[in-house]
């Protein structure tokens, strides 16, 4: 097949753990790479955030990254980009009149949104990575998303020949916007079990407990919860990768362990080169992510690949990922999270027993061929019409 794949604001090639830069960035580069090792053509469309960027990149064998040039040759927040997705639209619309694909895979609802108005009669794919009502839920007027996009979501849904949802919590969450939950197919995120693996380098750490969190600078990832966690144990050392030296989340949590006087073993260590984070994983006695919620999380999937026990917030994703083989807690519950971490750090052989059953379930569940076989089960069924909702809760 030769598949298109829309990614209008996380581009496949862009460094990894700014506010705009994490997993669905990760998400859209590996799954085109997986799907052309399958044999098929792949081009990723993503907006021109940089003069510096040509019409069209190389990224593997069989993939190409072609950026549309939509509103300023420069970074625009997400949220500030609808203005701009109507030359996006064009663009794509007139790509496809002269190079139409076999099937358009939408990532985000601006590029569903993008993909349906220029399809032309092309079939559709959405994945949507986030929902406006989850985010909406937990953010409130905090919520910097475009007044328009919870209806939107729906009317993709709705409008779109099949809906790839990544765990079963987001199955729920589509059903109660109205969308049919038949033409639902569950396919979960991957992750390079070449790369994340329990065997390989492993980074300098210090000779204390080493606890890690990884990812985007942003507030609903609830790092401060595990701050405030680490006040309950004074003996371990925090390591929080990700983002900028500037930013300002960066910034908020320095000031929060430096509040409690914690900055000596509290290191905001800024963006890690994608290569690097599987040793620096290994390092780690445990690897905690406590969003207030998770489309999917490919962080703790990463850290199970590579041995390394996984406290996680139970929610979205996490409940067919984490579960029955790392430790959940309730989001945003400081001593819930301490109590989990003393116990996981405080028991050596508890940590071996977490960290192989989390390396077999990425093993058996996660691995990007897999997921590219899944995924390219749901283009067939909607090249043949043949939409159906696929058996693979969680993998």
């Amino acid at each position: 097949m030769k598949v298109d794949l829309i990614s209008e604001h996380a581009d496949p090639l862009a460094a990894v753990g700014g506010v705009d830069s994490g997993g669905q960035n990760v998400y859209v580069a590996a799954l085109a790479v997986a799907l052309a090792e399958r044999g098929h053509t792949v081009a990723v469309h993503t907006r021109r955030s940089s003069e510096e960027q040509p019409e069209s990149v190389r990224l593997a064998p069989g993939v190409t990254v072609e950026y549309v040039t939509a509103g300023p040759a420069a970074p625009v927040p997400k949220d500030e980009l609808p203005p701009y997705m109507p030359e996006f639209t064009e663009r794509l619309a007139e790509r496809w009149a002269a190079r139409p694909p076999d099937i358009v895979h939408a990532h985000f609802w601006m590029s569903g949104q993008a993909a349906l108005q220029a399809a032309g009669g092309l079939p559709v794919v959405q994945t949507f990575h986030a929902l406006g009502t989850v985010k909406r839920r937990w953010q409130g007027e905090a919520d910097t998303s475009p007044a328009h996009r919870i209806d939107t979501e729906r009317e993709i849904g709705k409008r779109a020949d099949a809906v790839l949802a990544t765990c079963s919590d987001e199955v729920s969450e589509l059903c109660a916007m109205g969308i049919p939950e038949q033409r639902v197919s569950v396919v979960p995120c991957g992750v390079d079990l070449e790369a994340f693996r329990p065997d390989g380098p492993v980074a300098p750490r210090t000779d204390g407990p080493m606890v890690l969190s990884i990812g985007r600078m942003v507030a609903r990832k609830g790092v401060d919860t595990l701050i405030r966690a680490m006040r309950q144990l004074p003996d371990a050392e925090l390591v929080i990768a990700g983002g900028g030296p500037g930013d300002e989340e960066a910034a908020r949590l320095r000031d929060l362990a430096d509040g409690y006087g914690m900055g000596h073993r509290v290191h905001v260590i800024g963006s890690v080169p994608r290569r690097h984070v599987p040793a620096l994983m290994r390092a780690a006695d445990v690897v905690v992510t406590v969003p207030w919620y998770e489309p999917f999380g490919m962080v703790p999937v990463e850290a199970m690949a590579c041995g390394v026990p996984v406290v996680a917030s139970a929610v979205g994703g996490h409940l067919d990922t984490v579960a029955g083989c790392g430790v959940l807690v309730p989001p945003r519950r400081p001593r819930a999270l301490a109590r989990a971490l003393k116990d996981v750090l405080g028991d050596p052989r508890r940590r071996a027993e977490i960290g192989a059953a989390g390396a077999r379930r990425a093993r058996e569940r996660y691995g990007w061929p897999r997921v590219a076989e899944l995924t390219e089960a749901v283009y067939t069924q909607v090249i043949d019409g043949k939409v159906g909702r696929l058996a693979v809760l969680g993998g």
